[in-house]
């Protein structure tokens, strides 16, 4: 797929690397008295990313984003500070409102490639990514997603029916948006199929309801006898033996007074079955057989589901923008967004997309639409599914929490009241770097959120991350591939790698890596022991 090019690319290809690392700091634990999976961050969106990455890197199931759709018309700023004179003359203001400005145009490209870059690394490999947007900048996202994402993991673009009468101005009423929609690897993917409205079953046995669906390859100009013979053979029916469906039992081996029935033939051409034999064979009771008004005797397959693959257009009423309006208004009292996403749409994704234990991420998280999804789907399921929503802007705690705690707790009066989902948030806000002009360690930060950052960087995991503990050693940070990490560090202190040190290490490893101010080993030494040296905060990595 050919590149997408803007100016200010090569300024923000790795601009993600330059963003300091902060701590995410706890203001309130809601319905929780500790701190809770769920997670309601306020702070800019690319620094919180960055900050999630020791916990969550490669393992978000889902995320959804609606970014700004750059109409010209929205108040966005972006605020990231990229060293460029020219990305500087649109950064510091707000965007244009020209149609025809490519400026703007750019200045948006700037503001999402880096975000995208660190929410592919938060993604899970079996994980998808669902992303809002109209045709402003519909296709400069898909080229820039399949950069990040890489094209073969495109997954399919759906059109959502956002207003069926239109928007009417300009050329043409404008229905619909898009939901564009990339895996971190198509391979492992795994959506689920979404229920049908209004669909039932229409016919039971002992195993439950099913419906009928034919058995017969209704592509007949592609599949027949003369191209898959394997598939032509005969089914052997017991008409004179109907059950309380009015169907019939069948089989492929010739029983004494069972009907022969084939696949019929069409415009000379003989039919065949989507089953082969061995598969009849091992499913034989998914299959029976009905006579019709035309006396003809067909072989259908039970099927059980009430499900479907989801298609690529989204027509529902409760999808319409209207909707989100209206949902806003009766949690808040008052509208405070001008197209909100309804709550159903994203508890849609939310259900082709996730487990009932997945974790689900939105960094532009607006009036928390995502979280009420996630609540009434854990609710309408039995799920413990996990959010975490980010939001810059001021409303963070007054809108986005706000109606993420009415959700939890229950609003509304008399026969409007709706009931609360339960659930629990810890709210955030963006603490301090954890270092001081990218070459001081920040001795300001609690202990445990260095330990935590530096085994982390050195593991990618904090899966086997030990809390500091005398148990094994009060440096002792965990053991990852046959190595143990320890952390030799005091605040305002000089700590030694030293053989008093090492004296103090009892547990035994096929290789250590050590940190400290100074070293005081020989090399000798440290290749006898296998021992790495690592220097605070020189070898520290920067995220």
């Amino acid at each position: 797929m050919p590149s997408l090019d803007w100016i200010g690319k090569k300024k923000v290809i790795n601009h993600h690397l330059d963003v300091p690392y902060r701590i995410l700091q706890p203001t309130e634990h809601f319905n929780t008295e500790t701190e809770s999976q769920n997670k309601i961050i306020k702070g800019d969106n690319l620094a919180a990313l960055k900050s999630l990455l020791p916990e969550y890197e490669g393992k978000i199931k889902c995320i959804y984003i609606d970014p700004p759709y750059n109409t010209g018309n929205e108040q966005w700023v972006y605020n990231d500070n990229v060293n460029s004179p020219k990305i500087q003359k649109w950064l510091n203001t707000v965007v244009g409102k020209e149609g025809e400005d490519l400026t703007r145009h750019d200045k948006w490209l700037c503001m999402m490639y880096p975000r995208l870059k660190l929410l592919h690394r938060l993604l899970a490999d079996d994980g998808a990514i669902f992303i809002s947007i109209d045709e402003n900048e519909m296709t400069s996202l898909r080229f820039m997603t399949s950069e990040i994402f890489g094209d073969s993991n495109y997954v399919t673009t759906i059109t959502v029916i956002v207003k069926p009468e239109g928007r009417r101005y300009g050329f043409f009423a404008k229905t619909h948006e898009y939901i564009l929609v990339y895996a971190k690897k198509s391979k492992v993917l795994n959506l689920n199929e979404i229920e049908v409205e209004g669909k039932k079953h229409n016919y039971f046995d002992e195993q439950g309801g099913f419906n009928l669906k034919g058995l017969r390859n209704r592509n007949v100009k592609s599949f027949n006898s003369s191209n898959r013979p394997n598939l032509r053979y005969p089914f052997y029916v017991d008409i004179n033996n109907p059950d309380i469906n009015n169907l019939f039992k069948v089989s492929i081996t010739s029983i004494k007074g069972w009907k022969e029935v084939f696949a019929s033939t069409i415009d000379g051409l003989e039919s065949v079955w989507r089953w082969g034999k061995e598969k009849v064979q091992k499913q034989n009771e998914d299959l029976t057989a009905y006579r019709g008004n035309d006396n003809n005797i067909r072989i259908f397959q039970k099927e059980r589901k009430l499900t479907q693959i989801p298609k690529t257009t989204w027509d529902n009423k409760y999808f319409h923008s209207i909707r989100g309006t209206r949902e806003l208004t009766e949690l808040l009292g008052k509208s405070v967004f001008d197209f909100p996403k309804p709550e159903f749409l994203i508890r849609q994704i939310m259900a082709i997309a996730t487990n009932k234990d997945s974790l689900i991420l939105d960094s532009y998280a607006g009036s928390g639409t995502t979280a009420h999804a996630v609540l009434n789907l854990n609710k309408e399921d039995g799920g413990n599914r996990k959010f975490i929503l980010v939001e810059m802007e001021d409303y963070a705690n007054t809108i986005t929490a706000e109606r993420v705690r009415r959700v939890i707790k229950g609003y509304g009066k008399g026969t409007k009241a709706v009931e609360g989902t339960g659930g629990d948030f810890t709210f955030y806000e963006l603490g301090e770097t954890m270092f001081i002009d990218k070459d001081f360690l920040n001795e300001n930060l609690p202990l445990e959120e260095i330990r935590k950052y530096v085994y982390y960087t050195e593991t990618g995991s904090t899966k086997t991350y030990q809390a500091q503990s005398a148990a094994v050693h009060i440096d002792y940070l965990g053991h990852h591939h046959n190595t143990d990490y320890y952390f030799h560090y005091k605040k305002g202190e000089l700590t030694t790698l030293d053989t008093a040190f090492l004296n103090t290490i009892t547990q035994k490893a096929d290789g250590y890596v050590i940190y400290a101010d100074v070293c005081g080993l020989s090399d000798d030494m440290m290749r006898t022991h296998n021992i790495v040296f690592k220097k605070i905060p020189r070898d520290i990595t920067r995220l």
